[in-house]
């Protein structure tokens, strides 16, 4: 590391800020995913931690495994997102990014669910999930205007949860459990090396040359390095395993009445990856600039509360309604350490908690069919349009949900679930120093088809 040779450049001012603006909003994409039950689905997960009609009550309240025979559950949910930018950018330097809206950036996704639950007898009760609590992924044009802060990002994670529970009464259920939580990211964005070229030049000695800018850009277009003349790429991959926990109360004070109170831990995770550079620049990647190295970006997964209700008004109607606290309010910051020579980077993020708010009804016309209907609302933890990125375009959202249950014998039943979410217009003001302003406004929807099989062993 040459900090005394007239030709070394601030890697603060340079690669330290590219790999920071790719990778805070990366981590930060992966929210969580409700879609961890087919059967709720159709409710809008209204009551979630009060339904307790499958095993797939592991991850809304462990607890509700005492309602339920030994069983096996499977599901499938389809997740297609909408979001189409329409805006500006400018680079560095104040010029306007080259280049188009990025397509629609939603990207098809799948997510599975499996739930097991055993009766050990003595009113205790094994269960195991495997399902998908965080995930995201959006892809961008690889030329769009945005490209300086992000063209791919994809988040996802795999979480084991084994559970027991135990009837203390009729009355009063008790469960808990433990999560092993895989965590695997990966994001790229280009480099505007153009633009970067004359604000290192003209940094003070060492860790620039110092000159006017007039000598800087004339070095600048002498090396062949013009604002978004030269662009290099970054892609930025890391993974882990965290732990969590979960635990949860089911209440039933009257045979047509069950209340749940249901809470899942932070996960802590530390992922380490490494960071990968194409076309870089000899004026950079000779100075240590844009060069590979190894990364790590820590971040706390979000813990949640639920209260949750569940009523039988009749025989063939119910009604049941939730109430779900999301703690993202930990995530202020996101520091990145890196192997080489570089110190750490640290980005203000500023989440603020949420809440998520469900009403749905059940209608069984039959013994063999069962109707459903719900209606959510969910926040957005991001505070305002200078903390939204392309990475996450996301706002408040209105679910509308749809959804039935048939059961074809004493063994097997099958659930399917629809929902369209309304997403209220994303807008974005966001602006990086080494990536320059990104400002317009997003059009936004989601939908998710969800199916289940339920098979009671």
């Amino acid at each position: 590391m040459r900090k005394h040779d007239a030709g070394y450049l601030s890697p603060r001012l340079l690669c330290a800020g590219i790999l920071t603006g790719a990778t805070s909003t990366g981590m930060a994409a992966g929210f969580a995913l409700i879609e961890q039950s087919a059967s709720q689905m159709g409710n809008a997960y209204a009551g979630g931690a009060a339904f307790a009609s499958d095993a797939s009550t592991i991850f809304f309240n462990p607890a509700g495994l005492t309602r339920l025979p030994h069983q096996f559950v499977g599901a499938a949910h389809a997740v297609l997102p909408r979001a189409k930018f329409d805006g500006s950018a400018t680079d560095p330097l104040g010029n306007p990014v080259t280049g188009g809206n990025g397509g629609d950036a939603g990207e098809l996704g799948f997510v599975g669910n499996l739930y097991y639950n055993l009766p050990l007898g003595n009113d205790l009760f094994f269960g195991m999930a495997i399902n998908v609590p965080f995930g995201l992924s959006t892809q961008y044009d690889d030329d769009w205007k945005g490209r300086y802060h992000g063209i791919e990002s994809e988040v996802r994670t795999v979480n084991f949860n084994p559970s027991l529970a135990y009837k203390v009464s009729n009355l009063v259920s008790l469960g808990a459990g433990v999560s092993l939580q895989y965590i695997d990211a990966k994001l790229t964005q280009a480099i505007d090396q153009g633009s970067l070229c004359r604000p290192a030049l003209m940094a003070p000695p060492p860790a620039g040359l110092g000159l006017d800018a007039a000598a800087a850009d004339a070095t600048c277009n002498g090396l062949g390095l013009t604002p978004q003349g030269n662009d290099a790429t970054a892609k930025v991959e890391g993974n882990n395993w965290g732990m969590g926990y979960n635990f949860g109360v089911l209440l039933q004070p009257t045979d047509r009445t069950r209340i749940g109170l249901a809470y899942r831990s932070k996960v802590k995770q530390q992922l380490t990856g490494n960071a990968k550079f194409r076309n870089a620049d000899p004026l950079f990647s000779a100075n240590n600039v844009f060069v590979n190295t190894d990364v790590a970006a820590g971040i706390d997964l979000p813990q949640t509360a639920s209260l949750s209700i569940y009523h039988d008004i009749s025989n063939q109607w119910s009604v049941m309604a939730d109430a779900t606290w999301t703690g993202w309010e930990n995530f202020k910051e996101l520091r990145i350490n890196y192997d080489s020579f570089q110190p750490d980077t640290v980005v203000d993020e500023s989440w603020d908690d949420t809440m998520r708010y469900a009403l749905g009804v059940d209608y069984r016309p039959s013994g063999k069919w069962t109707l459903r209907a719900g209606l959510a609302f969910d926040e957005t933890p991001i505070p305002n349009a200078e903390h939204r990125t392309p990475r996450i375009p996301g706002e408040d959202r209105t679910w509308v949900a749809l959804g039935f249950g048939y059961q074809f014998n004493r063994a097997i039943t099958v659930d399917v679930g629809y929902a369209h979410l309304f997403i209220e217009d994303p807008e974005i003001d966001t602006s990086l120093p080494s990536a320059g302003t990104l400002t317009g406004e997003y059009d936004a929807d989601v939908n998710i088809l969800s199916a289940q099989l339920v098979w009671d062993i």
